[in-house]
């Protein structure tokens, strides 16, 4: 702001003082005439004063009149950024300048990156169409269009890493400049990629019920839809697939496959398709199985293991096969339809299967290697239920069970300082989920326990219902009969009275 003190006459040399808010002497400022000044804060305005002098001692005119400044307080730019502040590298980000002030203004922006000021450039230079804003190859170059830049949006198309920063912005209209804007944190991440998991195991019997859950990626925000695929084909179900969760129940023998999901959101920007996710599911079959042995899913490493399919119709022609978090193979000591593994490692964990030469998969079942001091020891088959569960914690050094332990299902402790093991003498569906142990020499791996409701119960009601259902006929028949039977044997009310009329009579009405 300028202050121009007039004097009439003006002749001759005179200093000017300056006076602010008060006529007080002690604060005068002697300044240039006309006197610029900088208004900082709402404080600068109020009534300001002037008058001249000159000589020694100081011979002062008058007074002037006092000037009334107000002082309205500068609006603040707000800069707001599509779709976050976190985003992943081929996103498309915009980032956009608002000053709300005395209506719509035109106003002229200036951005800005981590303190980079830009008001010294020459206005001839500036750069008003968007797609220039950004049209630098690198760090420096993207530094430079930005600083040139003077559009209300900042639009990044192809988000890069280098795109990474503090932006602010700020609004210029004539001489009236706005507040900087607070900074938004431009944060730029690899390329986003989704993750799958299966809850509860990937191994299963066809009719039982599986989900696959895919998760995008973390610190991103919400707004995620989900695709699913199995072995590369993309599943349209979308009742399925809802909600990043894709459920089957009951499963088939043609959900087999191996699994992947992909994220998509704002706008149009898809993830990486997820790693893989294998599946089995196999069919029942009674006469083929996988005996392993020791019999039990947890063991530490470097024991032995050993693994045979047995068929009660045909030994021969199946072998045992295995799919770790490195690939699936036939086991390599195979002999004939046994598998020996002489040392195992913690690269043995995986799910193991036997598989005919046609390539029926049959009997798939957990194994987990362990490099610790304490294994759980649970039944490597489904129980049950109805039937007792048994459970164990078993030290490396001492091969037997441990007195003094802690169990816990999913997560919860269920029973502690027990002496030789747990028992669940009555199983139910309820208590399938994930068991370990704990002691003072260690924490077992967690291992699935999965409770099968009896199939051969499940015949016998069977049963029971179709022969009722296909007697009924002739039941419904002879209860016919009967109530004749019984119709004819006694007779009614009226009969009676006519058998006394009759007794003596030749005849006798039924």
């Amino acid at each position: 702001m300028t202050l121009t003190c007039h004097m009439d006459p003006s002749t001759g040399y005179w200093d000017f003082y300056w006076y602010k808010h008060t006529l007080n002497p002690e604060t005068e400022k002697r300044e240039r005439n006309p006197y610029r000044l900088k208004i900082d804060s709402m404080s600068d305005g109020g009534q300001y004063w002037c008058r001249a002098g000159r000589g020694k001692p100081v011979y002062y005119t008058n007074y002037s009149d006092a000037l009334w400044v107000n002082v309205t307080e500068s609006p603040k730019a707000v800069l707001t950024v599509r779709p976050d502040e976190r985003v992943f590298r081929g996103e498309t980000v915009t980032l956009r300048c608002d000053i709300k002030w005395r209506g719509d203004t035109e106003w002229t922006y200036r951005w800005e990156i981590e303190g980079t000021n830009n008001f010294n450039i020459n206005s001839a230079n500036r750069c008003t169409k968007q797609e220039c804003c950004t049209s630098g190859v690198n760090k420096q170059k993207h530094r430079e269009a930005v600083r040139l830049c003077s559009t209300q949006e900042l639009n990044i198309s192809i988000v890069k890493y280098f795109h990474s920063g503090k932006y602010t912005c700020t609004g210029q209209i004539n001489t009236q400049i706005s507040q900087s804007s607070d900074a938004v944190n431009l944060t730029v991440s690899d390329e986003a990629q989704a993750a799958v998991r299966v809850s509860p195991q990937p191994w299963l019997t066809e009719g039982e019920s599986v989900t696959l859950i895919c998760e995008a990626p973390s610190g991103s925000s919400t707004g995620w839809t989900f695709s699913w695929f199995r072995d590369h084909d993309h599943l349209s179900d979308s009742s399925r697939g809802a909600g990043g969760s894709y459920t089957l129940s009951p499963a088939a023998l043609q959900h087999t496959g191996v699994y992947t999901c992909r994220a998509e959101s704002r706008p149009a920007y898809y993830t990486h398709n997820s790693s893989t996710q294998p599946l089995w599911v196999t069919g029942v079959s009674s006469s083929v199985s996988l005996v392993i042995n020791p019999s039990r899913s947890q063991h530490f490493s470097s024991d032995s293991l050993s693994l045979s399919c047995e068929d009660q119709s045909n030994s021969a022609g199946w072998t045992v096969r295995r799919y770790t978090d490195k690939d699936t193979k036939t086991c390599s000591t195979q002999t004939g339809s046994a598998c020996v593994i002489e040392s195992l490692s913690t690269s043995d964990t995986g799910v193991y299967w036997c598989q005919s030469e046609s390539g029926e998969k049959h009997h798939p079942r957990n194994i987990t290697v362990h490099d610790g001091e304490v294994i759980l020891v649970s039944s490597v088959d489904p129980v049950i239920e109805g039937e007792t569960l048994t459970l164990h914690c078993l030290h490396r050094s001492t091969n037997s069970s441990i007195l003094s332990a802690d169990f816990y299902k999913d997560g919860s402790l269920v029973q502690n300082q027990t002496t030789g093991g747990m028992s669940i003498t009555t199983v139910s569906k309820s208590h399938e989920g994930f068991y370990y142990c704990k002691t003072e020499r260690g924490q077992s791996l967690h291992s699935w326990v999965s409770v099968r409701v009896s199939r051969s119960g499940q015949i016998s009601v069977f049963k029971i219902l179709s022969f009722l259902l296909a007697a009924c006929p002739y039941l419904v028949a002879t209860a016919v009969l009967l109530y004749k039977c019984y119709k004819t044997r006694v007779p009614s009310a009226e009969d009676q009275s006519q058998y006394a009329v009759t007794e003596e009579g030749t005849s006798i009405r039924y």
